[in-house]
């Protein structure tokens, strides 16, 4: 009988971290979950810790020369998935108690989302990663209006139908393919929201995030790139001046990731150009703004961090 679910993991010297990820799958009790896991050639032990999960886990790996790109990795660990839903789960995050259940319940749907923990290297709770979305049933149009503004889904969290990505995540987007994937599968049809945290994201200076080296060019035209892409078409269906709002504090948002993302390694970040544009986004916007990008929580997890 295949699996209901396939969590896609991509690795890449996860020792650390990759067998309490796995543990989380395994306390779930549900036989009816396989895991994919794409090693990115590893040198630190990994693979020795996967092959020991082979008999407590529907497992198989898939290894890999050395690509250096998390997404390839997940299109790899894709190509070989045999479930009828997905999800992703990285090689530091965890499921917490009780996630398989709350999703099993809420299937079917085109993208089921729910809040995270953020959680720092040793475990310790950060905060929460909530989104700016009450539960239940959300409409594509105002669902991708929150979602153009901000990627506010923890990479654990969504769960989608492994049909609708068959075409594999854009593997020129590095920094970007998740929030290109979500805007994507939202797109196609009612999203299903779901109440507290049922995974946990982990913030610490060795995630391959934080510790790869960082060209700003390239991550600005990354968050363009995605922007441009799902804009219009999802413009197409709302109101001018609400798409002209939408646009606005979107483009904001760019610029604030991208100095974020400077400063946090101590490269010029233009941070103090960011006032004079707030200021211009108006009450609404500051609202829109502050609402959708969950900043707050954010910045404040990886302060504690």
């Amino acid at each position: 009988m295949p699996p209901w679910l396939s969590v896609l993991m991509p690795t890449f010297n996860g020792a650390p971290w990759v067998a309490e990820a796995l543990d989380s799958i395994v306390a779930q009790g549900d036989a009816g979950i396989e895991v994919v896991v794409a090693d990115d050639g590893s040198t630190d032990g990994t693979v020795e810790i996967l092959r020991r999960y082979q008999d407590r886990l529907a497992l198989r790996l898939v290894q890999q020369h050395r690509v250096g790109n998390w997404v390839a990795g997940t299109n790899a660990a894709l190509r070989a998935a045999k479930g009828k839903y997905a999800c992703m789960l990285h090689q530091d995050d965890l499921w917490l108690p009780g996630r398989a259940a709350a999703i099993r319940q809420a299937l079917p749907c085109s993208l089921l989302v729910h809040p995270a923990l953020l959680i720092g290297e040793r475990g310790k709770r950060l905060g929460v990663w909530r989104l700016p979305l009450a539960t239940g049933t959300v409409a594509p149009a105002r669902f991708n209006a929150r979602l153009l503004v901000q990627n506010f889904l923890a990479m654990p969290s969504p769960v989608f139908p492994r049909a609708a990505l068959m075409d594999g995540l854009d593997e020129s987007l590095w920094y970007t393919a998740d929030w290109d994937l979500w805007l994507r599968l939202a797109a196609r049809g009612p999203v299903r929201v779901l109440a507290g945290s049922l995974s946990a994201f982990r913030i610490h200076p060795s995630s391959q995030t934080l510790s790869r080296e960082l060209d700003l060019a390239d991550f600005r035209g990354q968050l363009h790139t995605v922007l441009e892409r799902h804009f219009a078409p999802w413009a197409a269906a709302v109101s001018g001046s609400e798409a002209a709002r939408v646009r606005a504090a979107a483009e904001f948002s760019v610029e604030v990731n991208v100095a974020l993302a400077a400063a946090h390694r101590r490269h010029k970040s233009g941070a103090a150009a960011l006032a004079p544009r707030f200021l211009r986004l108006g009450p609404a916007g500051w609202v829109r703004y502050l609402r959708d990008s969950r900043l707050h929580e954010r910045v404040w997890a990886r302060l504690r961090a």
